[in-house]
């Protein structure tokens, strides 16, 4: 039986953290080839790519295989296709002085950027694309499993740790690049860490606070961080209660000036907990960023997401985890699991079932279902993949909830 009453928490991570510098510039390199695909009239159910990106002091890399239109390829001096560094340099750099970095050990406009981008392995291409041909839909680009979750402990249908935990820090991103007072001198780097208490199974009060923060006033010590940031900690907290008790633990190390690739290197796909569910539910162990959605580590997971979201939203139960697996080459997936974890107000099989019913769970189904062939991944590399809000232009949109009344008639037949 699960317990009712217990502490836990969940960490987050900033958009200047090193880790997350190289999720954005992979997902900026993912948005400007389906921007490309547009510009040039090019199938964007064609575009490929996985992108990892490594950063350390004053140094980019960008590596792995992609398929991209002929505007983003050359020839090289022997008249071979390659392709073409100088627009992923360029997506990079903006990513950067976007974030904020403007130091001397990393700087938008010094830092050395190598693109080692080659074209996609011919043995994995065949795997998706022969699959279209003998199925009549893209094969998944990968095996493996992947999770999505959703509970009734916010409005987003997101655990409380982990949406507080990002809150924090988006809220002390807005402030900084705004220049609001002393927010202003913050740094981009930061960690936040949130203990919530439950009490029959439910959020209660937040016990732990911790945040890491960079400060550029190299004066500053934990007591001025604090006077700086405990307003935008209590405004993330919405309605839920700090303890009396609370321990707050500011910069618990003393000065942070040094922060992002320089004072550590970053890698993309290392904060895949944060991007998700902050240890709530499980974790297929694929990251999402540097991926097109034929890569089900991202758009199975976002199905999977969307799925779960809907049956707490439909109220078909308060908790709900959804488990999909896949191999190369084939186009449905292996096993669909459902959990509930006893709040379900249906039989899990028959949620299981339902899900099959109301969404085609091919690559291709996703892709179109939440129309992900379009560049709106950016967005998600910072303050999770999940519990955000839908916007125009596509973003998101695995967080709507239109699958209700779909769902409702689904359990019952």
């Amino acid at each position: 039986m699960a317990r009712s009453s217990f502490l836990f928490t969940s960490e987050s991570v900033s958009e200047g953290h090193p880790d997350k510098v190289c999720d954005r510039i992979s997902d900026e390199i993912v948005d400007l080839v389906y921007r490309e695909a547009k510009k040039t009239g090019t199938n964007p159910k064609d575009v490929r790519i996985a992108c990892e990106t490594l950063a350390t002091t004053n140094r980019v890399v960008i590596a792995g295989e992609v398929r991209v239109p002929d505007s983003l390829i050359k020839k090289d001096k022997n008249g071979h296709d390659v392709i073409n560094p100088a627009r992923f340099r360029s997506a990079a750099r903006r990513a950067i002085k976007d974030i904020g970095y403007e130091q001397e050990g990393f700087h938008w406009k010094t830092a050395r950027i190598d693109v080692l981008l080659h074209f996609q392995s011919a043995h994995i291409a065949q795997g998706v694309d022969n699959a279209a041909d003998e199925q009549g839909s893209e094969g998944a680009g990968d095996q493996g499993i992947m999770f999505g979750y959703a509970c009734n402990e916010t409005p987003e249908l997101m655990p409380a740790p982990i949406y507080v935990a990002h809150k924090i820090l988006e809220l002390l991103a807005v402030a900084r690049k705004a220049g609001i007072g002393d927010a202003g001198k913050l740094g981009p780097d930061a960690k936040s860490q949130v203990t919530v208490r439950y009490v029959d199974g439910k959020p209660s009060e937040v016990t732990q606070i911790v945040l890491s923060t960079q400060h550029l006033d190299e004066s500053w010590d934990s007591k001025k961080v604090r006077e700086v940031v405990e307003p935008y900690i209590r405004e993330a907290m919405g309605e839920l209660k700090i303890a009396e008790d609370c321990v707050w633990y500011i910069n618990p190390t003393g000065k942070f000036v040094i922060g992002g690739p320089d004072g550590d290197a970053g890698v993309t796909g290392r904060k895949i907990i944060v991007d998700t569910y902050g240890g709530a539910a499980p974790h297929g162990g694929g990251a999402f960023s540097g991926k097109d959605t034929t890569k089900v580590d991202r758009s199975a997971a976002y199905a999977a997401r969307y799925l779960a979201k809907n049956v707490v939203a439909a109220k078909l139960a308060d908790r709900c985890t959804i488990q999909l697996s896949y191999a190369i080459g084939v186009a449905q997936p292996l096993s669909i699991y459902v959990d509930t974890h006893g709040t379900g107000k249906v039989d899990d099989e028959a949620i299981e079932r339902a899900v099959s019913k109301v969404m085609d769970l091919s690559p291709t189904g996703i892709r179109t279902a939440l129309d992900l062939n379009r560049p709106i991944y950016a967005k998600t590399s910072a303050y999770g993949h999940f519990g955000r809000k839908p916007g125009r232009g596509g973003t998101f949109s695995w967080e709507k909830t239109d699958l209700i009344k779909a769902l409702k008639e689904a359990v019952k037949s």
